[in-house]
């Protein structure tokens, strides 16, 4: 079918070892699944898991061994990284049991989800939606997809950020309020899961403000390193 103007393309991602790339779809973010962080930002004990997205165009697709330029956006004084562990999904589904969705993740990432903070924090206040907060151009900066095959299961290891050298956020993926399966299958009640969707699991206590000039590098045990310059 004919359309008005040019079908605009989704985000690709590189897949490490290789020289095909992942097709992104929709993003969904986990929050405030690891309790350092969930009590950092005023929850308690083991709350039903929550979720925002991302437009699938806001992924800022890294290479391996690459230091990608993210530009400092917008109408805002309080950029904030959040390292994560993101699951990029092969196969999907509704109403999934917590094995069906953990066999639905065809590799994984390390993924940023870099926040607008002080939009987020208005939205909050007012009752509005986090859309200007969590949703602008290049909010997602992720590294290679590493293929499940490879990796095998991920259930614990490290996660940590830097900026500039400096220890920002450390923590275990065991750390997680919802394991990945859980929380794919909460979302998969919500919403179709489909191959193709990214989802980002939550991120450890510590997260803060980045300037212009600042280099973030986060990293996963497995999954290598990710790292981004603040540009202006």
């Amino acid at each position: 079918m004919k359309t008005v103007f040019p079908r605009p393309e989704g985000g690709l991602l590189a897949v490490a070892g290789s020289d095909v790339a992942f097709p992104v779809r929709r993003i969904y973010c986990v929050g405030r699944n690891y309790a350092d962080h969930a009590r950092e930002m005023g929850d308690t004990g083991r709350e039903p898991p929550f979720f925002f997205a991302k437009p699938g165009d806001a992924v800022l697709s890294i290479a391996d061994g690459e230091t990608g330029a993210m530009p400092y956006p917008p109408r805002t004084q309080d950029l904030h990284h959040e390292i994560e562990l993101v699951a990029a999904l092969g196969s999907g589904g509704r109403d999934l049991t917590p094995e069906q969705a953990a066999a639905c993740v065809w590799g994984y990432a390390i993924g940023l989800d870099m926040t607008r903070r002080d939009l987020q924090g208005e939205a909050k206040k007012t009752g509005r939606p986090w859309e200007v907060g969590k949703g602008f151009d290049h909010s997602a900066p992720i590294g290679p997809v590493h293929p499940v095959a490879a990796t095998g299961v991920l259930t614990r290891g490290r996660i940590g950020l830097t900026v500039n050298g400096q220890d920002r956020q450390s923590g275990d993926l065991s750390d997680m309020i919802w394991t990945v399966p859980e929380a794919l299958a909460y979302l998969s009640t919500l919403f179709e899961l489909k191959a193709g969707d990214l989802v980002f699991t939550g991120t450890p206590a510590g997260v803060g403000a980045v300037r212009p000039g600042d280099l973030l590098q986060g990293s996963i045990e497995g999954l290598g390193t990710l790292q981004v310059r603040i540009a202006t």
